[in-house]
C-alpha cells in the first residue's frame, strides 16, 4: 500500500506541475493577444505621438510669441500714427 501511495503522490504530484506550465503557457498566450488587440486598437485611433505633440506645442508657443510682439509694435504704429498731426485714421 506505501508503495502505491507514493507512486500515486507522484503522478498527482507530476499531474499539478504539467497543469501550472500549461496555465502559465495559456497566460502568456492571452497576453500576447490582448497586446496585440490593444496595439491595433490605438493605431486605429490614429493618435498623436507625444513627440509630434511636443513639437507642435513648441510651434503654437512660438506662434503666441509672435503674436504678442506684432500686437504691441501695431499698438505702438498706431500711437504714433495718432500723434502725428494731419494723419486720421486710415482704412482698417
Amino acid at each position: 500500500m506505501t508503495q502505491t501511495t507514493g507512486r500515486l503522490f507522484d503522478e498527482m504530484s507530476r499531474f499539478m506541475n504539467d497543469a501550472a506550465g500549461m496555465a502559465q503557457g495559456v497566460r502568456r498566450e492571452a497576453e500576447t493577444v490582448m497586446k496585440a488587440q490593444m496595439e491595433r486598437f490605438l493605431r486605429d485611433m490614429d493618435l498623436v505621438k507625444r513627440e509630434e505633440f511636443e513639437v507642435v506645442k513648441d510651434m503654437v508657443a512660438a506662434a503666441r510669441l509672435e503674436n504678442e510682439r506684432l500686437a504691441a509694435r501695431l499698438a505702438e504704429l498706431e500711437a504714433k500714427l495718432a500723434g502725428t498731426p494731419g494723419a486720421g485714421p486710415g482704412p482698417v
